[in-house]
C-alpha cells in the first residue's frame, strides 16, 4: 500500500453548475492557481475532517454512555462558578 500513494494517478469529476461556480470563487479567493490545487485542498480537508469524525466516534464508542473525565488539573467546574460566570457581563 506504501507505493500505491506514491504514484500519481488522475481522478474525473462532474460538477454542478452551482459547485463550479463555488469551486471558481473558492479559488479566487484562496489564490489556488489551478483547479487541480482546489480539489487536492478539498480533498485534503474533507480527509482531516474524516479523521476527526472518527477519533470523535472511537472516544464515544470508549466511554458509551458515560461523559468523557475532564483533564487533570483542570477540576470540573462549580455551580458556584457556573453561576459567576452566568452573571458575568463581556
Amino acid at each position: 500500500m506504501e507505493a500505491a500513494h506514491k504514484q500519481p494517478a488522475q481522478a474525473q469529476v462532474r460538477l454542478s453548475g452551482k459547485e463550479w461556480e463555488e469551486l471558481r470563487e473558492t479559488m479566487r479567493l484562496l489564490e489556488l492557481p489551478s483547479t487541480s490545487d482546489a480539489l487536492r485542498e478539498g480533498l485534503r480537508l474533507l480527509h482531516h475532517e474524516a479523521k476527526a469524525e472518527a477519533m470523535a466516534q472511537n472516544i464515544s464508542l470508549f466511554y458509551r454512555q458515560r461523559s468523557a473525565p475532564p483533564p487533570e488539573g483542570d477540576p470540573a467546574p462549580t455551580e458556584e462558578e457556573f453561576a459567576a460566570a452566568d452573571a458575568s457581563e463581556w
